[in-house]
């Protein structure tokens, strides 16, 4: 089960880090990382592969008013 940790804002720059276990193809991945980006704005910034398998990831998007509390929607 893919595990996502809640969004971090600094700067400009909001970021957040999905953690895919082992069992996850390169495929599955990938599709879930596109979902991320085309839905939701997300871009790569990091990927680490572990030796066991598991991957962490870290997605960044520009931060916008739509994206923050209480922002109005632009």
């Amino acid at each position: 089960m893919t595990t996502v940790s809640e969004a971090v804002v600094e700067g400009d720059w909001e970021y957040r880090r999905l953690h895919l276990p082992p069992g996850v193809s390169r495929r599955a991945a990938a599709i879930q990382l596109s979902i991320h980006a085309e839905f939701a704005g997300w871009e790569l910034r990091t990927v680490r592969l572990y030796a066991d398998g598991t991957r962490r990831v870290w997605l960044r998007r520009k931060k916008t008013a739509a994206s923050l509390p209480g922002g109005l929607p632009t």
